[in-house]
């Protein structure tokens, strides 16, 4: 299928290439990080862009959001209101985003770019965006599964990549690979690049759900991690679901869902991502697992970070 598919992934990526050429992309007033992927879904770019956002807090540095807002209505620009706003109305990413900075969602990034300045913003962290072109980028993560890797390491629809990896590679600053690196995936990092290595740790929320039987469900890009991180505490995983990424869940299904946990006296429990897309009654019946991002060698995060806070000191 993927060598039937291929006349498709080279226009596919023609087309990536001539997104980058743009004349004029925005330079913005103040620093702009991105965190992004090559690869389709699931890499773990808004825990890397949600750690970024946390310890420039520590710092004193306002950092809001840009984001898309994929799977929402909203064209924008709009700040991401968890009280106000739905994962239908803005996707379920900004919504988790917006528990912990300002997040605005826009289909144009220019346009949430200079609302967030407007606001006062002092750094803006682009939550994927990378093959986004319309602003000058200070930092560029490229996050990266150490186990999937790139997949066959061909460009949609015959593989999992965005755009051809060279290219990527040669607009990135650093990567950020999340997870045990396999030798397949180390294969194919470029050798001159920083390479930070983190890992995906079980939250708070653990402590409750440890050793325990639990109906697992989810509907993100790789669930399997998320099936990980519950063994991990050692819950005896009874019954798992999976739904496609950004599924929104409906009524029966969750009913369903409830149902099943009681009958098999086990917890239903699902992921922050998933527990934004349901309603405030659904989620009184289900556990969320949280998960934190840990950096290996977190100095080397921290490096990128200062040279975040020097722009805005000398800005």
């Amino acid at each position: 299928m993927p060598i039937l598919l291929s006349p498709l992934a080279g226009i596919y990526g023609a087309a990536a290439r001539l997104r980058q050429v743009r004349p004029r992309p925005w330079r913005v007033p103040v620093p702009v990080l991105c965190v992004g992927n090559i690869v389709t879904g699931g890499a773990g770019k808004t825990p890397v862009a949600m750690a970024a956002a946390t310890r420039l807090a520590a710092r004193g540095v306002d950092a809001h959001f840009l984001t898309r807002g994929y799977g929402g209505r909203e064209k924008g620009p709009v700040l991401a209101d968890p009280r106000l706003h739905s994962a239908r109305d803005v996707g379920d990413e900004p919504l988790l985003l917006a528990r912990l900075r300002p997040t605005w969602v826009a289909r144009d990034r220019a346009a949430a770019a200079r609302a967030a300045v407007a606001a006062g913003a002092e750094v803006l962290i682009m939550d994927d965006g990378f093959q986004n072109s319309s602003l000058v980028k200070d930092f560029s993560l490229l996050v990266v599964d150490g186990v999937y890797g790139f997949g066959n390491r061909r460009i949609l629809p015959a593989g999992p990549l965005r755009e051809n990896l060279e290219d990527g590679f040669a607009r990135a600053d650093a990567i950020v690979a999340i997870g045990p690196i396999r030798e397949e995936t180390a294969l194919y990092l470029p050798d001159n690049m920083p390479v930070l290595s983190a890992r995906l740790v079980p939250g708070s929320s653990a402590k409750k759900l440890a050793v325990k039987r639990v109906v697992a469900f989810s509907g993100i890009a790789r669930p399997g991690k998320f099936f990980e991180s519950l063994e991990e505490i050692g819950c005896i995983i009874v019954s798992r679901r999976e739904f496609p990424d950004h599924h929104p869940f409906k009524q029966r299904e969750i009913d369903n869902l409830i149902k099943e946990s009681q009958i098999k006296e086990a917890r239903l429990v699902t992921t922050t991502k998933d527990a934004v897309r349901l309603t405030a009654d659904q989620r009184i019946a289900v556990d969320v697992l949280e998960v934190n991002l840990k950096f290996d060698q977190p100095d080397k995060f921290e490096q990128v970070l200062d040279m975040l806070v020097a722009a805005v000191q000398e800005g």
